[in-house]
């Protein structure tokens, strides 16, 4: 049988959920193999409140994904949003037993789960630690310690922190699905790795992924995560507001946004008008165009302030704190239309609309192409970075569903930020999996 190196990217979205089976090419561009989607009926803002239909809809969208694939899915990598995520700034050192020896991994590795151990708010637990900076015996500003001679080893991390309950969830969805959960990483982190390129990183750039339920924020500067936060309001409190300001159902409202949806009021004629079909029998509906779009403006506006005001709160008006990039706008939620212009007019900031296609091969299907599957393509692309031989068709009979801890994820976080210890870490990695 031929071997094919594969991995799988799950993302479990407030409106969908989308499983996208992967591969790197010879060119080392992801090529997708298989996407299975699901209508997403038991997550609510990016946090699971109906375990029984979330686990339908997960397998739903494997199944899917397993019959377009080939392959049978076990090990998935996911996405975890919600207004429960918070991040923090927090500073650490060691001292290291000889100075004279040059720094390593493993003093790294060790600083590392050093923060891990963290006393958190009761019910919360740290999802990712992310190394930013670096002091060695004082002197600051190094990227890259590896190699150098030092006593004491210093960092500054960004720390993403979420509920317990939240994070458990999840878990148990994944394995009551029969899947294997190897990571749990953090949504826009995941959309950053797929839309945004390594000179808006480093020139500094804010990523705003407005999904179904939630909108998520990451923010880099010199090619560093500086900030994250997820804001509770997405595109349905969108649909939501068209409904009860047309008195219309809730299909009706997500058609007419979609359809004929404009953040910018100012393009719409009073007469232009559209018909919506009445129900059971009664007369059509007539609504004007500049009405939805005012309804649409309104909401549209909140959530941008909200994610400007976060993005302030960064910094941003601080000269070397700067955005140079401005704005990527990504997730569903970015299509629509005049967005852009409304976010220029609000933030003053120069904005594009970021697609994941950067990323795959040529032969992918337009559809994942589109900004409504960059969390799940970034998904994808952290799968395959911190597996570096994937899954392959001959082992997936041998899947022990299990699920990680946080000092194995702490492990396969710093693989993804360090790809030279992959190989070291992903020995432990596997004997913790076979153990289980």
């Amino acid at each position: 049988m031929e071997q094919t190196n594969y991995s799988v990217g799950l993302d479990i979205g407030t409106t969908k959920i989308v499983a996208l089976v992967g591969q790197k090419n010879e060119f080392n561009k992801v090529e997708i193999l298989g996407v299975g989607k699901s209508k997403s009926l038991g997550v609510h803002r990016g946090v699971v409140n109906n375990i029984t239909q979330t686990i339908q809809s997960i397998q739903q969208a494997v199944d899917d994904a397993n019959t377009n694939s080939g392959f049978q899915i076990s090990d998935v990598v996911v996405g975890i949003a919600g207004q429960h995520i918070r991040s923090i700034q927090h500073s650490d050192y060691i001292t290291r037993e000889n100075p004279e020896s040059v720094i390593d991994e493993e003093d790294i590795q060790r600083l590392i789960q050093q923060v891990y151990k963290l006393v958190m708010l009761p019910g919360e637990e740290i999802i990712h630690v992310l190394p930013q900076e670096y002091k060695v015996d004082g002197q600051g500003e190094i990227k890259e310690p590896i190699g150098m001679h030092g006593g004491r080893l210093e960092a500054n991390f960004h720390v993403v922190v979420g509920q317990v309950s939240s994070i458990k969830n999840i878990g148990r969805c994944i394995k009551s699905a029969g899947l294997n959960m190897a990571n749990i990483t953090l949504e826009p982190l995941a959309s950053s790795e797929a839309v945004l390129s390594y000179e808006e990183k480093e020139a500094g750039v804010a990523l705003i992924d407005i999904g179904g339920g939630t909108t998520d924020l990451a923010i880099f500067k010199d090619g560093i995560i500086r900030h994250t936060a997820v804001i509770p309001f997405g595109g349905n409190v969108i649909s939501e507001d068209i409904k009860e300001g047309c008195s219309i159902i809730e299909k009706q409202a997500e058609l007419l946004k979609i359809k004929f949806g404009s953040a910018w009021p100012g393009e719409n004629r009073d007469t232009e008008i559209v018909s919506i079909p009445g129900l059971q029998g009664r007369d059509p509906k007539e609504i004007s165009l500049k009405t939805l779009s005012k309804i649409i403006n309104a909401r549209v506006v909140e959530i941008i302030e909200q994610v400007f005001l976060e993005i302030k709160n960064y910094g941003h008006n601080d000269q070397k704190k700067k955005l140079i990039a401005g704005i990527v706008l990504t997730g569903g939620g970015s299509q629509l239309k005049h967005l852009k212009q409304l976010v220029e007019y609000i933030t003053g900031m120069d904005t594009r609309v970021g697609y994941p296609s950067e990323h795959l091969a040529g032969n992918t299907q337009e559809a994942v192409s589109s900004p409504l599957f960059a969390t799940s393509v970034g998904l994808l692309m952290n799968a395959l970075e911190e597996a570096p031989a994937g899954r392959t068709t001959e082992d997936t009979a041998e899947v022990v569903p299990t699920e990680l801890s946080s000092e194995e994820r702490a492990t396969v976080d710093v693989s993804q930020q360090r790809k030279s210890i992959l190989d070291r870490f992903g020995e432990k990695l596997k004997e913790f999996l076979d153990n289980a």
